[in-house]
Order: C-alpha cells, then sequence, then structure tokens
C-alpha cells in the first residue's frame, strides 16, 4: 500500500537529486577557463540526455533487474521499465503489485504483502538521478582537452557498462557483491558515485595527457560567483541525496540530513583553516571545495554515524583532498583539470574508511559496527575491500572502454592543438559564453 506521507518525501528527494546535475554545470563552468566555460557546461547537459535515456532503457535493468542471483548485474527483466509501468497501472486498478519499492530497505519486494511506501517508479527516476550526477563529475577532469563526441560516446557506454553494475554490485541486495558478500557499507554513494566517478576521471585524463601548458601557466577559475552558485546548488540538492537514501521519512532519514549539514560545515571551516596557514588568505573557492569535500565524505556514512563523528569527518576530509589538489597532482604529474579525483574519488574513499570506524552498531545494516564502538575490525575490513574491488572493477572498465572508444575516434580522444588553442566554445561549439570580451582568459 502506498503511503502519500513517503511518496511525497521521496518525490521531493528526487527533484532536489536533479537539481545536482545542472548545479555541477555552474560548479564546473565557474572552474574553467573563459575559452571553454560552455564546453565545460555542455558536457554536463549531454551527460542528461545521454545517461538519463540510456537509464530508462537498460540501465534501471542492469543495476536493479533481476532476482538478485547475480552479485555483478541485475537482469534484463526491467528494460524499458514497462514492468514498473503495467505494475503502476495495476495497482490503480486495484490488483495487487509486487513491483513495490521496500519502504526502508531500498530493494524490491518479491510479496505483495511486504510492500510499503512509494511506486516503484519514483525509485527509477531517484536512482537515475545518482546515475545523472555520477557521468556528469566524470566531465570536470578532462575539460579542455576532450572531443565531445568521445565525452558522449564513452558516457553512454560508461552509465550502463560500469555504474549499473557497480551499483547492483553494493545496492543490489541480496547477493550483490560489496553490499551483501563483503559487507561494505555505502549509505547513498561513496563506492557508486563518488570513487567510481573521480577514479574514472583520473584514468582519462592519463589517456588524454597533460592540456597545454599544465605546470607552467596558471589556470585560474574565471568565474567565482559561478562556483559559489554551483556549490549552493549542489549543497540543497545533496540534502535529498543523503536523506532520500534511506527511502522513508523516519529518524534515520533525519540524522542523514543533519549529518549532511555537520559534515560540509566542518569542511568549509577546515578547508579555510588549511588555507589561512598554507597561502595567508581564506577563498570563495576554497571554503567551495571544502563544502564538497565535506558533503563526499559524508556521503556513503550519512545514515550510519552520530553527529559528532560527521563533524570530525568533514574536518578529516578537508586537509587530505586539499593536499591531493594542490600537492599531489603536481607532484605525480596528472591533468585532472577541475578535481574531479582529488575531490571525489580521495574525498570518497577517506568518507568509506571513515565510516568503518564511526558505524553505530545499530544503525548498520550488517552484523557488524564501527571499530570504535565494538573494537571489531571486520567492518573496517569490509570497507577497505569494498574499496579495493570497486577501484579494480573500475580501473579495468574504464582502460577498455577507454581504449574502444578511442579506436572509435581514429586513435584520438583529444581535440587538435589548433583547438585547444581557440578554446572548445568557439572551436568546437559555434558560440561563447561572453561574445563581447576580446581580451585573454
Amino acid at each position: 500500500m502506498i503511503d502519500t506521507g513517503y511518496a511525497a518525501f521521496m518525490l521531493v528527494c528526487t527533484m532536489l537529486v536533479l537539481l545536482m546535475t545542472p548545479g555541477l554545470a555552474f560548479f564546473y563552468g565557474g572552474l574553467s577557463r573563459r575559452k571553454n566555460v560552455v564546453n565545460t557546461m555542455v558536457m554536463v547537459f549531454g551527460v542528461i540526455g545521454i545517461a538519463g535515456v540510456a537509464w530508462v532503457v537498460c540501465g534501471w535493468s542492469f543495476a536493479y533487474g533481476g532476482d538478485g542471483s547475480l552479485p555483478f548485474f541485475g537482469g534484463l527483466d526491467q528494460i524499458g521499465c514497462l514492468s514498473a509501468v503495467n505494475d503502476m497501472m495495476a495497482e490503480a486498478a486495484g490488483t495487487p503489485t509486487a513491483f513495490t519499492v521496500l519502504a526502508g530497505e531500498g530493494a524490491l519486494a518479491d510479496d505483495s504483502a511486504l510492500a510499503a511506501g512509494y511506486p516503484a517508479l519514483v525509485d527509477i527516476v531517484f536512482q537515475m538521478a545518482f546515475a545523472l550526477i555520477t557521468c556528469a563529475i566524470i566531465t570536470g577532469a578532462v575539460a579542455g582537452r576532450m572531443k565531445f563526441g568521445a565525452v558522449c560516446a564513452f558516457v553512454a557506454v560508461w552509465v550502463v557498462a560500469v555504474y549499473a553494475p557497480l551499483a547492483h554490485m553494493v545496492w543490489g541486495g541480496e547477493g550483490s557483491l560489496i553490499g551483501e558478500m563483503i559487507g561494505a557499507l555505502d549509505f547513498a554513494g561513496g563506492d557508486v558515485v563518488h570513487i567510481s566517478s573521480g577514479l574514472t576521471g583520473l584514468i582519462l585524463c592519463l589517456m588524454l595527457g597533460r592540456r597545454k601548458g599544465f605546470a607552467v601557466m596558471s589556470y585560474r577559475p574565471h568565474n567565482v560567483p559561478f562556483v559559489a552558485l554551483g556549490a549552493a546548488l549542489l549543497w540543497f540538492g545533496w540534502f535529498g541525496f543523503n536523506a532520500g537514501s534511506e527511502f522513508a521519512a523516519d529518524g534515520v532519514a533525519a540524522l542523514a540530513l543533519l549529518n549532511t549539514v555537520a559534515a560540509s560545515a566542518a569542511g568549509v571551516l577546515s578547508w579555510m583553516i588549511v588555507e589561512r596557514v598554507r597561502v595567508g588568505k581564506c577563498t570563495l573557492v576554497g571554503a567551495a571545495t571544502g563544502l564538497v569535500a565535506g558533503l563526499v565524505a559524508i556521503t556513503p556514512a550519512a545514515g550510519f554515524v552520530e553527529p559528532w563523528a560527521a563533524l570530525v569527518m568533514g574536518f578529516v576530509v578537508s586537509p587530505v583532498v586539499y593536499f591531493a589538489v594542490s600537492q599531489a597532482k603536481r607532484r605525480l604529474g596528472y591533468d585532472d583539470a577541475l578535481d574531479a579525483f582529488g575531490c571525489h574519488c580521495v574525498g570518497g574513499i577517506v568518507g568509506g574508511i571513515l565510516t568503518g570506524l564511526f558505524c553505530v552498531p545499530e544503525l548498520s545494516w550488517t552484523e557488524h559496527g564501527g571499530l570504535i564502538y565494538t573494537g571489531d575490525f571486520a567492518l573496517l575490513g569490509a570497507q577497505v575491500l569494498g574499496i579495493v574491488v570497486t577501484v579494480v572493477f573500475v580501473v579495468a572498465a574504464d582502460v577498455v572502454l577507454g581504449l574502444i572508444i578511442r579506436a572509435c575516434f581514429k586513435g584520438s580522444l583529444r581535440v587538435s592543438a589548433e583547438q585547444e588553442a581557440i578554446g572548445l566554445d568557439v572551436a568546437v561549439h559555434g558560440e561563447s559564453a561572453y561574445p563581447a570580451y576580446l581580451g585573454l582568459d
């Protein structure tokens, strides 16, 4: 039976998460160079079209279809989401339906007597919103130098061949490799969203090579207010991202919401302190980045930890991410243009590991609680193993997929040197964000 309160809660959370993707376009657009801002933003909007269609056609089925017997893959039974629509119509006609989300567990009920909460159609869109923002994060690493067609082709395959199977491995319920067999916890997407997208960005930027002038010239954000606007939209949408991942309007959802605010606040404060010590100034771009770092870190733990632990996680993650984006990138020589890897993958790993320390035993989805509560390393070990499996799967899949896409684009994923020098806005899209601007960026 549908609970209208639960249904309304999930509808609002879904719309909040959907807002995050265009919000990311502003965040990335502000961080990019003036001559590439349109290209940076249109890549994110392109993801909405490509991944959105792919999710309805087969992504949902690959991630959450099937009977749970396969640890790596959902199934083909929900192709086109037709079963969900048919069950919705049957329910409207008064016929019992088996395809309803089990409130509080995020799984598909195979017994109509257990069905409670809200229509499965809502869950399809909610999970689609996660797929959209995950694919969009990847584009930040390749800004300013990857062929637009190659980005589109890569995302079209990645969302169904990498993201959907990984979502099944973590959130697929009984029989899933990471969530069930390993017993790793991921409340709202530390592995599925942040580690996978950030790591994919790293693989692509390594395959592309460095931008012209990398480590020689300074790449400054061209529009700081855009960065702040994008961060604000991400922050607002993240409340639905984390609270909605409880799949019920209850106390755990409220805890996830509080923890989200607490960790992001601590992330901002921690980043500002580090910046003040390191460079003598606090910047708006730094504060916005610290906000996102705190949000990334709390994502896998939002419904599992107490608010004091969320504060600790926010304070810890910002210095780590700060070092990753300001020091490690320069020393290791990889050109992650907008720090998708440094912020999302590194932050996601920090959050996943700290979940193994701070998880309240009574809130855990498994029989194990955090190390500081139980003195038992079982959950911490599961968290680390889950991260390792995620990294291995994503890297292997990305390398194969990247090589295939590169071969399809005449052996190169990269725009020409002339296009890169002119800027992709004019060279690739034929438009400029600032048509009256005549100077250099």
